[in-house]
């Protein structure tokens, strides 16, 4: 900025042509090359070339491009929650944040025009005057002084981002070096551009470049960096800080070299005093203020780490930007995108649901448990597919070798969006069988047997599609003789019966059972399967409606899938059968604040409204307890009392429990369980799970003793400030009619039960509802199907 009083900037004026300031440039450059030796009259060339140097350096001159367009600058992209104020993290190749000129406090203009250009103003692009006294003191042998001008460290911080945007590390070190060559290139880009840009334009782009310290590039993220300010608001002192740092960023930082930081500032204001561009008053109050009461240092996040409670929903938005083609035609077009693009994108994170997903998870199953068990909570919200909480008790951690129990898999997601392969999901199947059932044709209280028996193979229908069915006998049973005789599907649902729901999959055919199942939303992360029929375990990058795998024991969950898609899943039943993908990104910016495409949720109507409500129906009844459901402990459902459907699942010996419930505006689902999925749990206790159970005990880990009160508790801080609805009414043709119970009879002791059945552990159980084999690689018989959970 031009002195105080001056109102409009001082134009160029050019005296010398520019053939003599090329001279003096190649003079000064000899000179101080040489330590002295050169003669003295090179300082002043001739414009004729008379020196054999000077007309080596005019060569070398011509051979440099006559002008330098620059692009785009590296800018920091930054993701935010769904309020677009809360900043999740910061991504970067250089960290930058673009300001224009006239949002820079004039004096932190005037400082970097005192202290790196005093003449900038009166010159065109290179400094006769300041290359002559240069000259001079360096041939007098003095400490070494360069004469570059702002236009000429624009110019070289140009040709330095370019070659490092576009990988050319030779360009880097090229443009960096201290040679004759560079100095000439210098000089005639800064000519050419001094008649292209405007003086501010120039001194913009400078501001906006150059380097203010460790990982900080620009006036705005260092005056955010160093005080915690805009660079609007910098004072006198902050802004002399500040254009101190550039000569040299490691030596004069102001945290790691205080003392030289502030030797370097006092520079500053001098030359900012003897300019005039400040008072003597605010020179001498300057010079007594101390350094370290003028910082408010904040920290350089860079990544995920800095997102902390939400660092694994921040990878996921990461992994979503590099692998949509929204953000650019290939990896790499992304991943420039994303570390140089100053983007702003707004995720669909609720911070207040993201705190009490994380919270309760961390106090639920502490990372530290003596059972080394993991577990993951995720919501969903019905017919956007927006992602509302991501959370998991393991802390992120992305480094090789963590000092502590950490990882970087995110159990929530899938393989392409957390490198994880899915747990299989148990009885959290059954629900897409009910919905084939009430597809075709059939009701909620129709009968079926509870009884325990032994199913061939051979008895299932698969008509046109893939399956694997052999002549193997299937034992099918329930947890300690919960239920017997002819019960409704309706019970054999809030129960989770494996015997009534092995016994309706024989009257299905299963490929239907495939086709529901993939429009609900279920998508497999492993399959035992290849689409032409048996073969090896594989994990599933792009599920796709032929990898769920067509088997006896598939309505049992033999599959792995993941608490998002679980919860997506169980969101098609909460929206009336609209089905979403799951989406983290509400919308994008870029630099210039034009919106972007985002990846959408493809929101469709893939079941039938009156099968979805009739399942939800359905659903609901697992909370009651009177004849118990599978989370009766939780009974009514979330503490105000709102409505609410769920539904547990436990796989083989306990490896993995689950539980996905949903109101109408908030789909969960909670997975507890073990990694690899080849750890048996079978006598756990945690002291969360006395939150519902004061007489909680050791035992089997079922979805309704530690997963179930995990999702309560999270829930009901989840939902309290979303409005209460009601389910749709099932649709009573899909209902059908209870059956008229027996009269009884009077010597009999006790009346018979609504649906018949009876009585279970606590909190439910169901104990091999998988099939053999684990992490679901579905080759198998189910299990012995000897629970219910």
């Amino acid at each position: 900025m031009a002195p105080a009083n001056s109102r409009e900037p001082r134009r160029i004026a050019r005296t010398i042509p520019a053939a003599q300031l090329i001279g003096l440039l190649l003079a000064f450059v000899l000179t101080a090359g040489a330590g002295g030796v050169i003669a003295a009259g090179l300082v002043i060339p001739l414009a004729s070339g008379v020196d054999s140097a000077v007309d080596t350096g005019v060569e070398v001159f011509e051979e440099v491009p006559a002008e330098l367009v620059p692009g785009p600058l590296s800018e920091q992209s930054q993701i935010f929650a769904s309020d677009g104020k809360t900043k999740l993290a910061t991504f970067y190749a250089q960290n930058r944040i673009v300001v224009p000129l006239d949002e820079v406090s004039d004096h932190m203009k005037n400082a970097v025009i005192s202290i790196e250009d005093e003449r900038f103003y009166n010159h065109g692009g290179v400094d006769p005057e300041g290359i002559s006294r240069a000259a001079v003191k360096n041939f007098g042998g003095g400490a070494t002084e360069g004469a570059s001008t702002l236009t000429q460290q624009y110019v070289k911080n140009v040709l330095i981002e370019e070659a490092d945007r576009s990988g050319d590390t030779f360009g880097v070190l090229e443009a960096s070096e201290g040679s004759l060559t560079r100095k000439l290139r210098e000089a005639k880009l800064a000519i050419a551009l001094e008649k292209k840009m405007s003086k501010d334009e120039i001194l913009q782009g400078y501001l906006n470049i150059a380097q203010f310290g460790r990982s900080v590039y620009g006036v705005e993220t260092a005056s955010r960096h160093y005080f915690n300010k805009s660079s609007s608001d910098l004072s006198v002192v902050e802004a002399a800080t500040i254009a101190g740092i550039t000569k040299s960023p490691n030596a004069f930082d102001p945290v790691e070299n205080p003392k030289d930081a502030k030797k370097r500032r006092d520079l500053v204001i001098g030359k900012m005093w003897q300019l005039g561009y400040i008072t003597t008053e605010e020179r001498d109050k300057a010079f007594d203020t101390r350094l370290a009461d003028t910082l408010d240092v904040q920290p350089l996040d860079v990544g995920c780490d800095s997102a902390q409670g939400a660092a694994f929903f921040c990878d996921y938005v990461i992994k979503e930007v590099m692998a949509s083609p929204e953000f650019g035609k290939t990896k790499a077009d992304r991943q420039d995108l994303l570390y140089r693009g100053g983007l702003k994108i707004v995720t669909t994170l609720d911070m207040k649901m993201q705190k009490a997903a994380q919270e309760t998870v961390a106090e639920a199953v502490p990372a530290d448990n003596a059972y080394e068990l993991e577990a993951a909570v995720t919501s969903v919200e019905p017919g956007t597919g927006r992602i509302k909480a991501m959370a998991q008790n393991i802390p992120y951690d992305t480094r090789a070798e963590p000092a502590e129990r950490t990882t970087a898999q995110n159990y929530s997601a899938d393989y392409m969006h957390g490198n994880s392969r899915g747990f299989q999901v148990g009885s959290n199947f059954k629900p897409f069988v009910l919905a084939e059932w009430l597809r075709s044709g059939r009701q909620l209280h129709d009968q079926v047997s509870a009884n325990s028996f032994v199913a061939n193979e051979t008895s299932f229908k698969a008509d046109g599609c893939v399956h694997a069915f052999t002549n193997q006998d299937w034992p099918v049973s329930n947890v300690d003789g919960a239920a017997s005789g002819n019960v409704s599907v309706l019970q054999g649902t809030f129960q989770s019966l494996n015997t009534v729901y092995a016994r309706m999959s024989q009257q299905l055919d299963l490929c239907n059972v495939q086709q529901t199942a993939w429009d609900v939303g279920f998508r497999p992360m492993t399959s035992g399967l290849t689409r032409e029929g048996a073969g090896t375990f594989r994990t599933i990058d792009t599920p796709e409606k032929a990898d769920i795998d067509v088997l006896a024991s598939m309505t049992l969950g033999t599959q792995a899938s993941t608490p998002i898609n679980q919860a997506s899943a169980f969101a098609t039943f909460a929206a009336g059968g609209t089905y979403c993908d799951p989406v983290a990104i509400i919308a994008v910016k870029d630099t210039d604040g034009k919106k972007m495409k985002v990846p959408g949720a493809n929101c469709k109507q893939t079941l039938e409204p009156e099968v979805a409500n009739t399942v939800a129906y359905a659903m609901t009844q697992v909370f009651k307890t009177s004849p118990w459901g599978t989370a009766w402990k939780l009974s009514p459902g979330l503490s105000d009392g709102r409505p609410v459907a769920g539904k547990t699942g436990t796989t083989n010996d306990a490896m993995q429990s689950w539980f996905t419930g949903y109101t109408p505006e908030l789909s969960t689902s909670v997975w507890v369980g073990e990694a690899s999925g080849n750890v048996p749990h079978m006598n756990v206790y945690l002291p969360s799970m006395s939150w519902y159970d004061s007489a909680a005990k050791a035992g089997p880990m079922y979805g309704g003793t530690i997963a179930a009160p995990t999702w309560r508790r999270y829930m009901d801080q989840a939902v309290a400030e979303l409005p209460k609805t009601s389910f749709p009414d099932p649709d009573p043709a899909l209902v059908g009619r209870a059956p008229v119970a027996p009269k009884a009879d009077t010597n009999d002791d006790e009346d018979a039960s609504d649906d018949g059945g009876g009585s279970g552990d606590e909190g439910g159980s169901e104990g091999g509802d998988s099939g053999r084999g684990n992490n679901g690689n579905g080759n198998g018989n189910g299990g012995n199907g000897n629970g219910n959970d």
